[in-house]
């Protein structure tokens, strides 16, 4: 019988790096969303072409990259990895700030890409073999707060330094911190000790990765949540790359104010939302294993009226904070983003109780290549060629309605949860199934 994971100091601090990073991430990746105008104006580019940009090309590499990585980090190890990769993304960040035309800046987003994708993969996979399972989904969503986080000081401060100093010191400033990051994760986080060294990992024989994405996809319940991770990743997406431009647009805020709203509020609730539903998932997966994917379920369908409340209220301001203007529907928008959290968190937790250590980083790699290849690949594409088309007929609107178009893909992902639910639960009761709890991971 495996011995339980004990946790220590050191275990705290690996997840606190790791999020930290798992932070700066995201601010690189969402950065790009407050600064579509000016690098639009800079440019001359249509919203397809930004969409282009900070879609399908961030997710054909990012996809790409993804499976080998996690792979690789299953072989060698999870740390170095990250801290690499970590370093690789922050570079190419800055390099965006010194693009002189729109080929060298889709270039370096392409570098960011490869870069982001040994990030999320290992980082779940590291967390998981730190933390027992009964803890985990509250240690994933301390992880998980990258997003959120990230969103806070991509679009606010990002938005407050495109503001004074320009885009591409926007790039320059937020893409630096990370170079050190990479460097800390790599001298000063312990590994759990139960994982095998690099040499002794080269020495076993390795599963093929053909048997392993043939196993992956045989498992009862990881088919509908990969599925569910691309669903919700194209509305969420799209939501979070064209909302500050949505705000501008249709409710006539600066980019500063849009950066502010989207950014720091919105960032606020939902990593409030995550802190929550990490909770709440483990003390209720504890009573029944179902509640795993009950809870997205839940998350998801209180999401869907409130993303549709705040693309079709009208204009019109609520509230000031200080000297920024608050629109009425930008309530809903702070419901949705308490709520709209609640898929990732459980269902990377339920992914690492499907599986093994030897396989985890790769189910997980699968999971996060369905949310960038559909989600980052698609949703802000399709939602700039829907505005696009509706443009001659709406004018400034048809960015509104083409946002809301992009809900109804949370209804296809409450179908996917409700599809996984069962399957899961039956699949965790079988006394077969084999949980992904290394024997004595103990920080070493």
């Amino acid at each position: 019988m495996n011995s339980p994971i004990r946790t220590t100091w050191r275990t705290h601090y690996a997840l606190f790096v790791l999020a930290i990073i798992y932070v700066f991430n995201y601010i690189d990746r969402q950065l790009m969303a407050i600064l579509i105008e000016p690098v639009k104006a800079e440019f001359g580019i249509s919203d397809t072409g930004i969409g282009l940009l900070s879609g399908v090309t961030f997710a054909i590499f990012y996809t790409f990259f993804g499976f080998p990585l996690g792979r690789l980090s299953d072989r060698i190890g999870r740390k170095p990895v990250i801290a690499v990769c970590c370093i690789a993304w922050s570079v190419m960040t800055m390099a965006c700030g010194l693009a002189t035309s729109f080929l060298m800046l889709v270039l370096a987003r392409i570098g960011v890409a490869v870069g982001e994708a040994g990030g999320t993969a290992p980082s779940v996979a590291m967390v998981s073999e730190l933390y027992p399972p009964e803890r985990r989904s509250t240690a994933l969503s301390i992880l998980m707060l990258g997003s959120s986080l990230g969103a806070i000081v991509g679009l606010g401060f990002g938005g407050w330094v495109a503001q004074h100093y320009g885009w591409r010191f926007a790039f320059l400033i937020i893409g630096a911190p990370g170079i050190f990051l990479g460097l800390l994760l790599w001298l000063t986080v312990r590994t759990p000790a139960a994982a095998p060294a690099p040499k002794q990992l080269m020495q076993t024989p390795q599963e093929g990765w053909a048997k392993t994405l043939r196993l992956l996809f045989q498992t009862p319940s990881f088919v509908w949540i990969a599925l569910t991770g691309g669903a919700w990743a194209i509305a969420g997406y799209a939501i979070g790359t064209w909302s500050p431009s949505f705000l501008i647009r249709s409710h006539g805020l600066s980019l500063q104010e849009a950066g502010f709203l989207v950014g720091v509020v919105g960032g606020i609730s939902a990593t409030i939302g995550t802190l929550v539903c990490g909770m709440l998932t483990d003390r209720m997966a504890r009573r029944d294993a179902g509640w795993q994917m009950g809870v997205p379920l839940l998350g998801t369908l209180i999401s869907i009226p409130c993303a549709l409340a705040y693309f079709l209220w009208p204009a019109g301001i609520a509230f000031h904070i200080g000297s920024i203007q608050v629109p009425t529907a930008f309530i809903f928008y702070s419901v949705f983003g308490f709520f709209g959290t609640w898929w990732a968190t459980p269902c990377l937790g339920a992914i690492t109780h499907l599986f093994p250590a030897t396989r985890m980083a790769q189910a997980t790699a699968i999971f996060v290549m369905s949310m960038t290849m559909f989600g980052v690949g698609l949703g802000p594409l399709l939602t700039g060629m829907l505005s696009d088309y509706l443009t001659p007929s709406l004018g400034g609107e048809a960015l509104r309605y083409a946002l809301a178009a992009s809900t109804l893909m949370l209804v296809l992902a409450a179908v996917f949860l409700a599809m996984a639910l069962p399957r899961y639960r039956a699949q965790l009761a079988q006394p077969t199934v084999t949980l992904a709890e290394p024997a004595n991971a103990v920080i070493a």
